[in-house]
């Protein structure tokens, strides 16, 4: 494997991504290109000039998520529980090897664990890299640095092996025409691989779906049927994915056949209580728990949950503090009495953030502190957090 050297800059030079893309594809680069700017870096691992995978260091599990998310429409194994798993597992192994990014890292999970596979990873890889490339494509001032394969992990996998030019060239012909000349690509051209009007619809919908997923629980009304809130099924044989793990260190060995059956080791529901005296914020729960994954129990009268919580059983409880005639507390201490509920989650949902109320909740026995105003993703954090 022919690798090329190159010195890195020490301090910020004039930088001509273009120019230099185009240099890594003419000598067949292999490595990792890497460009920082203004505190972001891009890495770009390529194989004989051809793109592995493209991944900066600007909120890349945010932008996993959002292609993900577009995904799940035609992979029905991407449910939102699978996307927040990914995010616990993963979001917070930055130092594990530096050299191997965490998203990829995830990718790699998702296709050992058979919810992807490898050519629908490969339509994953693609579409983040032209995002990437579009945000490097702007850089003007910066340093790089190829890290030549040999001081890569020997055992990283490869899941495509994409046309950087091609790519390259398809996300100029989205930009405006007001490009300049030493901006353009300096090979030929190819016809673009998408038009204009097709990627400002996917930009519109991109931004609706952050604008979505980070609206907070209390301004955000209840929609079932969005695309953000819709729960696509669990696989055809019901498996769950709290049975599945990942080695504390590196990534897992490769399987990267087709989809096989899986035991069924696991339950494949659970059942949350929701114990509040506002319907909207009921509601809104439920909204996000809008998954086959998931049984929600609905409680609007306080005073009646003890008798329904012993009826449903949850496998855990989302608890309102301030509730008339009987306060989250009380019912917390009360529950904790109970033998059935000694063991079970409970989580305790209020819009106080003082140390004086998470001292109380810890002294009655809550499982967790959850405040207003929250998103689905801090609720699914949540409850995944305490039910794997």
């Amino acid at each position: 494997m022919q690798t090329i050297r190159m010195g890195t800059y020490r301090s910020p030079q004039t930088l001509h991504p273009l120019s230099l893309l185009a240099q890594m594809i003419s000598r067949q680069a292999s490595g990792c290109l890497q460009v920082v700017s203004n505190s972001t870096i891009w890495s770009l691992y390529l194989e004989q000039g051809k793109l592995v995978y493209a991944s900066s260091s600007a909120e890349p599990f945010i932008r996993l998520d959002r292609h993900l998310r577009r995904l799940s429409l035609k992979v029905p194994s991407l449910v939102s529980a699978i996307r927040v798993q990914v995010r616990l597992l993963f979001e917070s192994v930055r130092d594990r090897d530096e050299k191997v990014l965490p998203d990829y890292q995830a990718i790699t999970w998702l296709i050992e664990q058979q919810f992807l596979l490898p050519e629908q990873a490969a339509e994953l890889i693609e579409g983040l890299a032209r995002e990437v490339l579009d945000s490097l494509l702007a850089v003007q001032t910066g340093s790089y640095e190829l890290i030549e394969a040999d001081q890569l992990p020997a055992q990283l996998p490869q899941f495509c092996q994409l046309d950087l030019k091609a790519i390259v060239e398809s996300v100029q012909q989205q930009k405006p025409r007001s490009v300049p000349a030493e901006n353009r690509f300096s090979e030929p051209s190819r016809s673009p691989e998408a038009r204009p009007s097709e990627a400002r619809q996917s930009e519109a919908r991109q931004s609706e779906a952050r604008q979505s997923e980070a609206r907070p629980l209390e301004s955000r009304q209840p929609e079932p049927r969005s695309e953000a809130l819709t729960a696509a099924p669990l696989d055809r044989n019901g498996s769950s994915p709290f049975a599945q793990k990942i080695a504390p260190n590196g990534l897992p060995a490769p399987n990267y056949g087709a989809a096989q059956p899986r035991p069924n080791s696991a339950k494949t529901t659970y059942t949350i209580a929701c114990i509040d005296d506002s319907p909207t914020v009921l509601q809104a729960i439920n909204a996000f728990l809008d998954d086959k994954m998931f049984s929600v129990v609905l409680i609007s009268d306080p005073v009646r949950a003890l008798m329904q919580i012993i009826r449903s059983k949850p496998d855990l409880i989302l608890l309102d503090v301030t509730m008339p005639s009987l306060d989250g507390y009380e019912l917390c201490s009360l529950l904790r009495k109970h033998p059935t509920f000694r063991a079970t989650p409970i989580i305790m949902v209020t819009g106080n953030t003082g140390f004086i109320d998470r001292a109380k909740a810890r002294l009655v026995g809550a499982s967790g502190y959850l405040t207003k105003p929250f998103t689905q993703s801090d609720l699914m954090k949540m409850v995944f957090k305490h039910l794997t």
